[in-house]
């Protein structure tokens, strides 16, 4: 049956791919972003570009700390699915900048939790980050594990979501779904990845900058694998849940750059430096839980995937973002 999906940060990484596969799906969907120059508008613009051409898509312009437009927007378009993506993102930018991931991450998120509630939207899926995890010890990421140490403001703002999300379930009985996402990269991806950053750089000839000397691992997870993920919850759609999505396999940084070299077909000219604040050392989901409760089961490996994201950053020409 189709769905009324409201999805925020629409014109962000994961939300275009995320609302292109529910309109090739057959979905109504209402897109929200404020389309900020975090990262390159221009970028963002021809995601929308794109999206404009289905004709079950509507978008508006709107900033989530807006409660006003954002009540208009849904009250006009009544959805029965909400899918909360819009955020400022990165660690480290969050340093520089707190300010605006209060702004969106924390008063944005009571925005839209607080509308879903009282338009009685049947499920609620919003972003989390792997970043929640911290200084945590263990690995691999289950998440029984504590998350009480964040490492910056932005993953602070996460664990805040998941708190508030739980809270709206146990008052309010509304259904949320919080998703950890793990360093998620492919076709159309955000400037400010490293993936990104070092295949621009690469291809340019120019020198990238490694931290804590390379020693570091992630658990990169294809876009394709995420957009899925999310999907299966909004299906699903338990009373109250948090699940890791990634890829379950921590890649070295410098495996990741020797493929890419692969794929651009340049030597990446490295600068090593030490660790910066805010970053850990290494990230791997256990995803046992989402593989039992929501059939979660990540296809593309890191071979094939930077493949097809660098194929995509040549056939673009994305040196202009």
């Amino acid at each position: 049956m189709e769905k009324r999906v409201l999805i925020t940060g629409a014109v962000g990484f994961i939300g275009f791919h995320l609302t292109r596969a529910l309109l090739e799906k057959g979905d109504d969907v209402m897109g929200v972003d404020n389309i900020n120059d975090y990262y390159s508008p221009i970028l963002k613009k021809d995601r929308l570009r794109s999206l404009k051409k289905y004709p079950r898509f509507d978008f508006k312009k709107v900033d989530i700390s807006h409660r006003k437009e954002l009540a208009e927007i849904f009250n006009q378009f009544n959805p029965n699915v909400v899918v909360n993506l819009a955020a400022m993102a990165g660690v480290r930018h969050s340093i520089e900048d707190p300010y605006s991931y209060v702004d969106s991450n924390l008063v944005g998120f009571l925005n839209i939790i607080e509308l879903c509630r009282h338009a009685g939207v049947e499920a609620f899926v919003y972003a989390s980050s792997s970043s929640v995890y911290g200084g945590n010890q263990k690995s691999p990421f289950s998440v029984g594990d504590q998350v009480d140490s964040p490492l910056s403001l932005y993953a602070a703002t996460k664990k805040a979501n998941e708190l508030i999300a739980h809270s709206y379930s146990h008052l309010y009985g509304l259904h949320t779904t919080g998703l950890r996402f793990f360093t998620v990269y492919g076709p159309w991806g955000r400037p400010d990845m490293a993936m990104y950053i070092f295949a621009d750089k690469i291809s340019k000839g120019e020198e990238i900058r490694v931290f804590n000397n390379g020693v570091m691992k992630r658990d990169f997870t294809y876009i394709d694998d995420i957009v899925s993920g999310i999907m299966v919850a909004i299906t699903s759609n338990y009373q109250c849940e948090i699940f890791n999505l990634g890829s379950n396999k921590s890649i070295e940084l410098m495996k990741m750059i020797e493929l890419v070299e692969m794929n651009i077909g340049k030597k990446a000219k490295i600068i090593y430096e030490p660790m910066q604040p805010g970053d850990v050392p290494e990230s791997l989901a256990d995803i046992h839980k989402s593989s039992e409760l929501l059939g979660y089961f990540p296809t593309t490996n890191i071979e094939d995937g930077i493949k097809k994201f660098v194929q995509w950053y040549k056939d673009t020409n994305a040196q202009k973002y």
